[in-house]
């Protein structure tokens, strides 16, 4: 269950992704098999190349990206992972 955002937040995440950014959107979420994750954070890219070459350099596998027809595949970081890669991306603060 995801929890925590707003429409505005949401829409920029979904601009970026449509500009070919990579985009970040942290937002509260629970489910019961990670209990120990408060949060998660979905990376996307509209450019599924870029999203790989980015995820490769954190060791994630392109078969981690969650494929979406609407366009906005992603990652999603939780855990001890996410804490890793958004500090070393400068986002640390995004983790509540």
């Amino acid at each position: 269950m995801a929890f925590g955002i707003n429409k505005i937040e949401l829409k920029e995440w979904k601009r970026k992704i449509d500009e070919g950014e990579i985009a970040f959107l942290t937002h509260y979420w629970l489910d019961n098999r990670f209990p120990g994750s408060k949060t998660v954070t979905k990376v996307g890219c509209q450019d599924l190349h870029k999203l790989e070459m980015w995820g490769a350099q954190y060791g994630l596998k392109k078969e981690w990206i969650h494929i979406r027809k609407d366009g906005y595949s992603h990652y999603d970081l939780i855990g001890p992972r996410q804490a890793e890669i958004l500090t070393k991306e400068g986002l640390h603060h995004h983790i509540w």
